[in-house]
């Protein structure tokens, strides 16, 4: 079963936005995250210089699919789920969700549905009667001492979640870890590295390397790092024996 986000089942609707240049920089965020079709609603002929300015040529193909409808009835009809987006937390009904958790609800949904991520105007966001539309809510967690979004900033936010759940992880190149027989063996040559120094109590020497395998514990060593510090302790050990002769 596929575990990714199909995005080009996912739409941006913009509802009544009021500026060009977010319908620009929203269809530069679709571009970027790799979702194709942005609808507008209410706005019949906008200023597509500014929309195209905002937008960059990159993104001059999403702006050319623009679709436009009169009312969010009309473009909400071919979608089978419909995610609001709401900032006002007191007054909707039904859980609210965080954008990453939104991205992974619509994975499976989006895999044979149209989903729809649903957008308000800039200075009133969406009406409690438009949410009614809305199979899931999300919200964008922000500063208690600023909480307004741009626009553009919360489509891209958004953009982004559905992206990286889109996106499958890329294998890590993991080395070779530290096996006990190198890890004892780091150990007890650096307990006879720190005892020529004196650095550690000559007369018990194990109770100071406990503080020592504590410390070197906490990270996962790798092969090559014990290597590392066994080869420090004998440049050390070089060191002191050329200084006796």
């Amino acid at each position: 079963m596929d575990t990714t986000v199909k995005t080009e089942n996912i739409t941006i609707v913009l509802n009544n936005p009021k500026y060009p240049g977010n319908i620009g920089s929203a269809a530069r965020c679709a571009k970027n995250t790799g979702i194709g079709k942005l609808f507008i609603v209410g706005h019949s002929d906008p200023d597509i210089e500014e929309i195209e300015k905002m937008a960059t040529h990159v993104a001059s193909d999403t702006v050319e699919n623009i679709k436009y409808f009169k009312n969010l009835d009309e473009a909400l009809t071919g979608f089978t789920y419909i995610v609001g987006t709401t900032s006002r937390l007191g007054s909707v009904r039904g859980p609210v969700v965080y954008p990453r958790e939104m991205a992974e609800q619509i994975t499976d949904i989006s895999q044979n549905n149209q989903v729809a991520i649903l957008f308000g105007p800039e200075d009133t966001g969406l009406t409690n009667d438009e949410l009614n539309y809305c199979h899931l809510l999300v919200t964008i967690p922000a500063s208690s001492e600023f909480k307004s979004i741009n626009l553009s900033h919360a489509v891209m936010i958004l953009c982004y979640e559905i992206f990286a759940a889109s996106t499958p992880t890329p294998e890590r190149f993991t080395p070779k870890m530290a096996t006990s027989f190198e890890l004892e063996g780091m150990y007890d040559h650096l307990k006879k590295m720190l005892v020529k120094i004196a650095f550690i109590n000559l007369e018990n020497p194990d109770y100071w390397m406990t503080n020592i395998r504590r410390f070197l514990s906490r990270t996962k060593l790798f092969s090559k790092e014990v290597q590392i510090i066994r080869g420090i302790c004998r440049r050390v050990e070089r060191s002191i024996e050329n200084k006796k002769t």
